[in-house]
């Protein structure tokens, strides 16, 4: 790969692929909020979607389809168009110089490439060759809670269970839970045709259900999405011996990832201090009080870009046992956001 371009300027060119999907347009709207210094902005898609029209900043930009042409001349790239395409043109953007923000699992794992969140392992960032993988959107939310509680606890063992909101699944899954919602009350027969996975041949309902299932099974039964949080909590955290195990759970909702954590500490802790090495987390607002019933909600946290933390109790059979109730918006901090701030860091450098 060619050597990619020192972030040495004022204004960037800029360009997203996947702009047409629900991350792409997320990152859209975060680098418009965060005012981010763009001299030239690319869309960029599937030949299916080329030629559609998007505003940004009140101008009317044409989606083009992403080609390795494309990325002459781009600065950042920000990539959320399935593992796929990334595999195919994030090796030809940074030929041509770009700096490449990948939302895919593609390049995750490789030893040569940062994973990061901001608020955990930033100076990572530094570390890239042209690369630079957003962690999945499960992972990066209860890292973020986690960060503060391993700097000074240490974590030895990491126990998730996930309520995952459908949007994670794409626009198609989000029209269907509502379509499916709408026969079910109106009494009518339906034929689920996207979850738990689009490309294998069973298919079950999400209206009124939770499908313990997201992504692939792997051989050790396993789904690709709870190793997913296995491996990349352990890379991101930078310690092997963590020990983590999830269960991943699609429901009805349709923005907003909620988490059951269970966490075993290395050292002995004091519930307040926990509370208050939380609040002062950066990325991280706690709803921790059961007296008024408040708690994270999924329908509080869409839209917003920080994780939730609550429920915050010492474990009934572990005395450095920790349980946590952790909730964010997966479009965002578990995608458009990191990334977007991901960029930033590279701008300020």
């Amino acid at each position: 790969m060619g050597e990619p371009k020192t972030m040495a300027k004022t204004r960037y060119n800029v360009a997203v692929v996947g702009a047409t999907g629900a991350v792409g347009e997320q990152m859209l709207n975060m680098l418009d909020e965060r005012d981010f210094p763009i001299e030239r902005l690319k869309l960029l898609s599937s030949a299916r979607s080329a030629g559609k029209r998007l505003k940004f900043r009140g101008e009317e930009l044409t989606v083009e389809e992403a080609t390795p042409e494309s990325f002459e001349g781009v600065d950042i790239a920000l990539f959320s168009a399935g593992g796929d395409v990334s595999r195919k043109l994030v090796p030809q953007a940074v030929e041509r110089g770009a700096v490449c923000i990948d939302n895919t699992s593609a390049f995750r794992m490789d030893p040569a490439v940062p994973l990061v969140v901001p608020e955990v392992n930033a100076h990572k960032i530094a570390e890239h060759n042209g690369i630079i993988a957003n962690p999945n959107c499960s992972t990066i939310q209860m890292v973020v809670a986690l960060k503060p509680l391993y700097d000074r606890y240490g974590i030895e063992r990491v126990i998730v269970s996930t309520y995952q909101a459908v949007s994670g699944a794409g626009a198609r899954a989000v029209e269907e839970t509502l379509r499916q919602t709408r026969e079910q009350l109106a009494g009518n027969s339906f034929d689920p045709d996207v979850l738990p996975v689009a490309s294998l041949p069973v298919k079950h309902p999400i209206a009124f259900n939770a499908i313990p299932q997201i992504d692939k099974f792997q051989d050790n039964g396993y789904t690709f999405e709870e190793m997913k949080m296995v491996n990349e909590t352990k890379k991101i955290m930078g310690d092997d011996r963590i020990r983590v195990s999830a269960t991943c759970v699609r429901i009805p909702v349709l923005r907003g990832h909620s988490e059951s954590v269970y966490v075993e500490l290395a050292g002995d802790f004091d519930l307040d201090e926990v509370r208050e090495l939380l609040s002062k987390a950066p990325g991280v607002i706690v709803q921790d009080d059961p007296a008024s019933q408040l708690y994270p909600q999924a329908v509080h946290a869409a839209g917003r870009k920080e994780v939730f933390v609550g429920r915050i109790r010492r474990d009934l059979t572990n005395p450095r046992a920790l349980n946590l109730w952790i909730v964010s918006d997966n479009l965002l901090k578990g995608a458009a956001w990191n990334a977007v701030q991901i960029a930033e860091h590279l701008a300020a450098r």
